[in-house]
Order: C-alpha cells, then structure tokens, then sequence
C-alpha cells in the first residue's frame, strides 16, 4: 500500500527551502534579544524569550521593507516586559494600525502544529485580531513570516474541530488553519477596521471580584513560585492562572520571587528575601482587593464615608489655632518637633488620627498628606507617625511596614535604645499608586489598616 504525501507539509516545506521572503536580522536586534533574556530566570525561558525577541524585530523589519504607511507600537509587547516574558512564551500586544497583534516564533515549517499559550487564545487581555507565525531560524540570522489566523477565523474553526488545553496551559493547533500568504496580511492591516474582528472584553471590576474570592488561595499557593524551575500552571490551576497573568502586580512579584533568589546566594540572604517577599505578598493583595481610605479628600476639610467607618478623626490646619483639643495639641508638638529635625511640613498638609487598640496595648497612628505638584509627574506624600497614648511611651519591638504595589518600601522596628513616644515615616507615590500601612507588636501579633490612595479631585 503506497502513502501518499501530506500535500500541506510538501507546500512548506518547498516554501522553507526556496523562500525570498526571508528578512535578514541585523546585529542590534540580535544583541538586544540577547539583553532581553538575560533578564529571564530560567533557561528555557530565556531561550524562548531570544526567539520571541528575535521574532519582533523581523516582523518590525519586514513590515519596514514592505509597508513603511503602517503605524507600529511596540511598547506595551509582553517581551519587552520581563514579569510578562517570564510567564506567556509568545509576543503579546503589539500594536499595528490600529489592530493587535501577538506574533509566535516557530522552529520549523514543516512542523504540523503550532504551538499557542492558552493566554492568547482564553484570555481577553491578550487576544489578538490577528495570530502570526515568525519562523526565526538564529543561526542564518533570518526571520520568515509564514502564517497568520485572525481571530474570528480560530473561534469558526475551534467551534467545528476539538481543541483541548495541555496541562501546560498551551494549545496545539493544526498548522493549516493558518493562511500561508503572509502578503495578504499587509492587506488586512491596511483596508480593515478593527472594530471588524470583535474580540472579547472583560471588565476590571470582574477581574478584582475573581481576585478577592481566590485571594487567600494565591496568598497560600504563590510563595511555591520561589524557584525559577516552577512554572504558575504547575502550582496553580488555569482558574487561580488567570487571576494572576491578568494582575500585572502579581505577575511582577512571581518575576521578583523567581529573580530575586537566582541571584541570591547565602541562605539567609535567600530567608530574609523570602520572609520580604511573603510579607509584600500579603500586602499586594490586600492593595488589589481592599477599598482605600482616599487621603486626598482631607484637602478639603474632607473624609470619605470609608474614613469615617474605619473611625479616622480628621485634624485642623497646620496652621495655628487659638483651641486645640489632646490629640491636636499632641500632633503639633509632633510637628514641631519633625520640622526641628528637618522634616518640611507645608502649611497646605492636613492630618487625621485614628486609635488603634489591639492586645490591649493603645497606639495612635497619624496620617498627614499633601501634594507635590513641582515634579514632572504629579505625586503626592504620605507622613506617617505612630505614637503610644499621651504620657507613655512605646514599647521596644514595635514596628510599621509600608509597601505599595512594588514591594515593601519601609519596615522600622522600634529598639531598646530608643525612648521615644513615636516614631515616624514618610513615602512618596504618584496620584494613582496606593500604599498600605501594617503595625506590629513585640509578641508578632500584627494589625494591616485598609490602603491609603490620593485623589483630591472635589466631589461634585
């Protein structure tokens, strides 16, 4: 019995060995894809984000060679963006006239399936209109775009023929579902709208709902992130994997855990780094998932309804008043003070305090805020100062961390030498970064306060 040829793959492989369409990659592009995974900190992945990087730059240089009318941005690519390179083998979100693109850098032609991370099939943060295969062949330094498939094409066709994820969280689809003429792309790209492949949308306040309910879940399950070895689908399931390749903070504390212990060596370097990153953990989801006390409010006399639950007392102006009851008086020799030790105070700042009482030790915290409106970017700063009842004083142990969506940015412990009644600090943010402030005790017990934001627009 004779087999006949698989007509399909005698097409590409003639088209593997006699392509003119081949883009040659320039040196730059080469040493720059090679920056670009270094910065990776697996080797597999760093190998795959060299293809993917190359793959750009071809695709950036063909379109060059053959459609220089056609806008590229490039700047929201997932490979340029290591957090994201660390976890979606595929080049993600790159922008041409108008449409978005996710390029998939292959080995070969003659392969019968191509390989897809289930990101940029499942998710609506990374769908594309249009899929295009790269084949980057790095030792001749070439680049060929061979295929492409829009996306209203994958859906018609998935709804006909079974696709099922790998455990790995990919999908291999038959290469001829993809169009071999990469030419008619460039038509494509110049005579259609976008608006004429729909892609799906998900809003954010489904997103933040997903992520409160798994929250203690991911708390659990991330730190198991540590080693650069793991990979999220194997810790999590594709539900938990979702929540986090749509949070571009998660995404950046598993590419902080994984870098962070690559290129720590001691162990108690790596527990201390581990300890941090745990503690920033529990802080960065209680950012994402909790309603901040909007701090800029206090600017106008103000305190949102959530300031007033959470039993905030907003204080007068910095500048003198004639009465003054205990906890004002008590903040402006506080004020007084940090401005002799060169604390600068504006007279604009405005304050508010709010008791905190738990294993029946009495502490006060002070929140003062203003803005800085002398930067380039607009920012704002958040004065922090925690204090025992008036005529005690704070016992040795106690401490105040502060983190924002980065990580932890402060973390004071109050020692033995130290007698004072407070101690102080203070961070700096632009108007849409949120900070979350965590006091704790000499027995471990501690106490995280809702997030502080600043928006000081009026209520209308």
């Amino acid at each position: 019995m004779t087999t006949s040829p698989n007509p399909t793959a005698q097409i590409w492989l003639d088209f593997e060995a006699l392509s003119t369409e081949a883009v040659d990659l320039s040196p730059e592009a080469i040493i720059q894809a090679a920056q670009l995974s270094t910065q990776i900190p697996h080797e597999q992945r760093q190998w795959q984000t060299y293809l993917h990087a190359l793959a750009l730059f071809g695709f950036e240089q063909w379109l060059e060679e053959r459609a220089i009318d056609l806008n590229i941005e490039r700047d929201d690519c997932s490979v340029l963006h290591p957090s994201q390179a660390n976890a979606i083998e595929a080049v993600c979100n790159l922008k041409v006239n108008g449409f978005n693109l996710c390029l998939i850098a292959t080995g070969s032609l003659t392969d019968e399936d191509v390989t897809l991370p289930r990101a940029v099939v499942d998710l609506p943060e990374f769908i594309p209109h249009f899929y295009v295969l790269v084949d980057v062949q790095e030792e001749q330094e070439t680049a060929v775009i061979s295929g492409f498939l829009s996306y209203s094409q994958l859906v018609e066709r998935r709804a006909n023929e079974t696709l099922q994820a790998e455990e790995d969280w990919t999908y291999q689809m038959p290469l001829s579902w993809f169009e071999g003429e990469p030419d008619s792309l460039l038509l494509y790209l110049r005579g259609l709208e976008a608006s004429a492949i729909p892609l799906p949308v998900i809003g954010s306040e489904e997103r933040s709902m997903q992520l409160a309910r798994m929250r203690s879940q991911l708390e659990a399950l991330l730190p198991q992130l540590h080693s650069s070895e793991r990979q999220l689908w194997q810790v999590l399931t594709w539900e938990q994997g979702a929540v986090v390749l749509t949070s571009p903070e998660l995404l950046s504390w598993v590419y902080q855990v994984q870098s962070g212990v690559r290129q720590t060596s001691s162990v108690e370097a790596v527990s201390s780094l581990a300890q941090n990153l745990q503690s920033h953990l529990s802080d960065l989801l209680q950012l994402l998932t909790q309603p901040a006390v909007n701090v800029g409010r206090w600017l106008w006399n103000e305190l949102d309804e959530f300031a007033q639950e959470l039993s905030w007392v907003l204080l007068p102006s910095l500048a003198p008043a004639v009465a003054m009851r205990s906890p004002v008086e008590e903040f402006e020799a506080i004020v007084m003070q940090l401005r002799q030790t060169g604390v600068e105070i504006p007279l604009e700042a405005r304050g508010a305090y709010r008791d905190l009482r738990f294993a029946g030790m009495p502490l006060r915290l002070y929140a003062v805020t203003w803005p800085l409106l002398s930067e380039s970017i607009p920012e704002w700063t958040l004065l922090l100062v925690l204090g025992a009842t008036p005529g005690t004083n704070l016992p040795p142990g106690v401490q105040i961390r502060v983190s924002d969506q980065t990580g932890v940015l402060v973390e004071q412990v109050l020692d033995a030498q130290q007698r004072d009644s407070y101690f102080f600090t203070r961070v700096i943010g632009t108007w849409d970064e949120k900070f979350i402030v965590t006091v704790g005790l000499p027995s471990g017990l501690k106490q995280t306060l809702p997030p502080f934001s600043f928006n000081p627009e009026p209520q209308s």
